[in-house]
């Protein structure tokens, strides 16, 4: 795909949507990075009802490691692999008190030497809370960029790398939140919905849908 194009699809993105965000609830950047870690395998939607009744218990990693992990497991139960979220939840919590005073840090080696905190959850907290030009690629942002032909990638990293290669410097700081949100609603895993996709004459993908 060609400069002109990408600038065309991202001028669309934005003129569609000036202010993206995630669409995780939350109101500090440790809830942020709670809502991410328990986004794994998990909708947005199945987080937001989880983390709506549990932020008003316990929202700080201290009042977090005083509910324990057993009471944290049945506030995250419909989220999926609860167990093992609430573990590394729990030991997140414990690792932010002895380590950064409480505080969620804003340097990537740091993020990512938390438990259960991976590049993406890293990238989605760096951009979304402390405004750094990272990119998250999640399954939405890898099938987007690889079916557009934006900046096709084997794994995860290699499309992160080409998308902040290819990405002009104005958009990246939005890039994953509108890439996320159209492979969500339009540019469906299963079928994509190219009869109402705004970027669609700039798309390289080889087998368009039509209207049903």
């Amino acid at each position: 795909m060609n400069p002109a194009k990408r600038r065309a699809i991202y001028e669309t993105l934005r003129a569609l949507n000036p202010t993206p965000t995630t669409e995780l609830l939350y109101t500090t950047p440790f809830e942020l990075l709670i809502a991410v870690v328990l986004s794994a395998q998990a909708t947005d939607k199945g987080v937001n009802a989880a983390t709506r009744v549990l932020f008003k218990i316990a929202n700080t990693p201290r009042s977090l490691l005083k509910l324990g992990e057993e009471k944290l497991s049945g506030y995250i139960h419909s989220t999926g692999f609860y167990r093992a979220k609430a573990r590394n939840v729990i030991k997140l919590s414990q690792a932010l008190v002895d380590q950064h005073g409480g505080d969620v840090p804003r340097n990537r080696e740091a993020l990512e030497s938390l438990p259960g905190v991976g590049r993406k959850t890293a990238n989605v907290v760096l951009n979304t809370v402390f405004g750094e030009p990272t990119i998250a690629v999640d399954t939405h942002v890898f099938r987007v960029a690889n079916r557009t032909n934006l900046a096709p990638g084997e794994d995860p990293e290699q499309v992160e790398r080409r998308l902040l290669k290819f990405t002009p410097d104005e958009f990246k700081t939005n890039a994953h939140h509108w890439l996320i949100l159209h492979g969500r609603y339009i540019c469906k895993a299963r079928v994509p919905e190219c009869w109402r996709c705004p970027i669609v004459q700039w798309c390289e993908y080889r087998h368009k849908t039509p209207a049903p």
